[in-house]
């Protein structure tokens, strides 16, 4: 992993990439500042493991210019581009991640790290709500794979 010196988007930019992102596209621009603020730039080299299935998870990664493959083992569960995220599940809790994401090219990511999140969370209370709806309609939508997949066998 490579970090950079220098940051590819100032504040009002990195504002507006988390617009674009669904978990925060409804929170206040105000709060999303904030979350700007917490975002660290990382540039990853292409086939690297940026986590890894199995690990505890403390950072959620927002990809802004390239390319992950998330996978169990050979089988491939998504592939994700620009404007997507992952790990979002360890900014709430430090459990083990549940898949291994592994970039397809070079790509640039902004991280955003627990714990300074956690101290937002007090303050912020749109951020919970927002993180909550995505959670909600991301399970809901495995559900209904479950369901598909149940009655297809």
């Amino acid at each position: 992993m490579k970090n950079t010196n220098q940051n590819r988007l100032l504040l009002i930019e990195r504002v507006l990439l988390l617009k674009t992102v669904s978990i925060f596209s409804e929170t206040p621009e105000s709060v999303l500042a904030e979350i700007a603020h917490l975002m660290e730039e990382e540039v990853i080299d292409e086939n690297i493991n940026v986590v890894t299935e199995g690990e505890i998870g403390n950072c959620m990664y927002i990809i802004y210019k390239g390319e992950v493959k998330v996978h169990k083992g050979d089988q491939t569960l998504a592939i994700l581009k620009d404007n997507n995220y992952f790990g979002e599940l360890a900014l709430l809790d430090t459990e083990t991640r549940s898949a291994t994401v592994t970039t397809q090219v070079e790509s640039i990511f902004y991280k955003i790290n627990q714990e300074p999140f956690y101290d937002l969370l007090e303050f912020s209370p749109e951020v919970i709500k927002a993180v909550v709806q995505n959670l909600s309609k991301r399970l809901r939508d495995a559900n209904y794979k479950i369901f598909e997949l149940s009655t297809k066998s």
